[in-house]
């Protein structure tokens, strides 16, 4: 059985796959620090479990497990978390996580866990999974004909009348990022998950990888409006996960599958990507309006969304523009601001630490004395004791 464990903290993840293994040495059990790596390996090989941290770099783990449940169904998951919060479980449930473990994990509990999980896998592959992972199969055979077939190369002896008599007719929709050298294995997962579920919401076809910033997708709209509905929900989620600029261009309605290489072409000669153009001036306004907005609310929800909406900019542009402007990413500027207001608070012993993380914005003190301990190589509670006996 194949387990893959997603948690940003070494320690963590290497402590629960060690505690797995004392146990069931015959399981292979991969690591992942970040959401990114966690998608690379869940696309690259069969995964039977995954126990995935809430916070995680990237998307949260809540996140990438409701991205990933639609392409990989079969899959059990296990959301773990540090913070004891009612609306993290609550979601973790409601997307079907099999259980939600507080750290630090109890090794009886994971084992416990494992072997509950374990059960259920094979039990499955006994009933229907082998005919669900066949036609799983099947349709990876098919979406890598039609991958080469959209990149011009030659498909063999490998039969395309299938795709010809399942769609007559079909519009084509390419993102494209523009992210120059750095790695967007995380975008390009959040896209193909997101554009394969839209597409099966809303008509008929699939997706495939075009290249290592393209995907492609293939869709036959149920009826004229699931074309429009398709598109504006895929703006509104891209606008929403990527941080990187892209472009989303679409076809006309096409009915020849042979044509696709050349329909392609003549999408791709769209004008490369690039960031808006500010009026002169204007950005710098934006960021100064969205710097006073932040000092003045720095204990509410700040998401980069929200805060980019109150200027009316694009949140990927809005966050370049921020690090031009400011020196320092969007996260960690909150981050910063909201814990010298947390030092200033320390020095008054008569604020309970509860008190001070709910004043800066951190519902959750635990979490809170995780991000000062990060950001200062302290506690809070250290801090303060460091702090009033100096000034004695």
């Amino acid at each position: 059985m194949n387990i893959l464990i997603a948690d940003d903290e070494r320690a963590i993840r290497e402590g629960i796959k060690r505690t797995i293994l004392q146990t069931f040495p015959a399981h292979e059990v991969d690591v992942a620090e970040s959401t990114a790596e966690a998608a690379e390996l869940l696309g690259s090989k069969r995964i039977d479990i995954v126990l995935t941290d809430i916070l995680m770099p990237g998307i949260n783990g809540l996140e990438f497990m409701r991205m990933s449940k639609h392409r990989y169904p079969y899959v059990k998951w296990v959301v773990i978390s540090a913070h004891n919060e009612f609306a993290y479980a609550q979601e973790a449930v409601r997307l079907g996580a099999r259980d939600y473990l507080l750290k630090p994990i109890g090794k009886k509990r994971l084992a416990e866990l494992i072997e509950e999980l374990e059960d259920e896998v094979r039990l499955e592959l006994e009933t229907y999974r082998e005919e669900e992972l066949l036609k799983s199969n099947l349709k990876y055979l098919r979406e890598g004909v039609f991958q080469r077939l959209a990149s011009g190369l030659d498909t063999g002896n490998l039969n395309i009348e299938p795709f010809i008599e399942d769609y007559p007719s079909f519009y084509l929709i390419l993102v494209q990022l523009d992210a120059g050298d750095r790695s967007v294995n995380l975008e390009h997962f959040i896209i193909e998950n997101v554009l394969s579920e839209l597409i099966d919401r809303c008509g008929g076809g699939f997706v495939v990888s075009y290249d290592r910033q393209s995907v492609l997708g293939l869709f036959t709209p149920a009826d004229e409006s699931k074309l429009e509905k398709l598109q504006t929900q895929l703006k509104e989620h891209m606008n929403h996960y990527l941080k990187v600029p892209f472009q989303i261009m679409y076809s006309e309605e096409n009915n020849d599958i042979r044509s696709v290489p050349q329909i392609i072409m003549k999408m791709r000669k769209v004008s490369p990507i690039k960031l808006p153009e500010p009026i002169k001036g204007s950005g710098e306004t934006a960021i100064e309006v969205a710097l006073q907005y932040i000092n003045e609310h720095y204990n509410e929800d700040l998401s980069l969304e929200r805060i980019a909406s109150v200027v009316f900019l694009n949140p990927v542009y809005f966050s370049q523009l921020f690090k031009q402007k400011t020196g320092q990413g969007y996260k960690e500027y909150v981050i910063s601001l909201r814990l010298e207001h947390a030092k200033q608070l320390l020095l008054n012993p008569g604020f309970k630490l509860a008190e001070i993380a709910e004043r800066i914005g951190y519902q959750d003190m635990r979490h809170f004395t995780q991000v000062f301990r990060k950001k200062f190589g302290l506690t809070p509670t250290e801090f303060r004791q460091q702090q009033l006996s100096g000034s004695k």
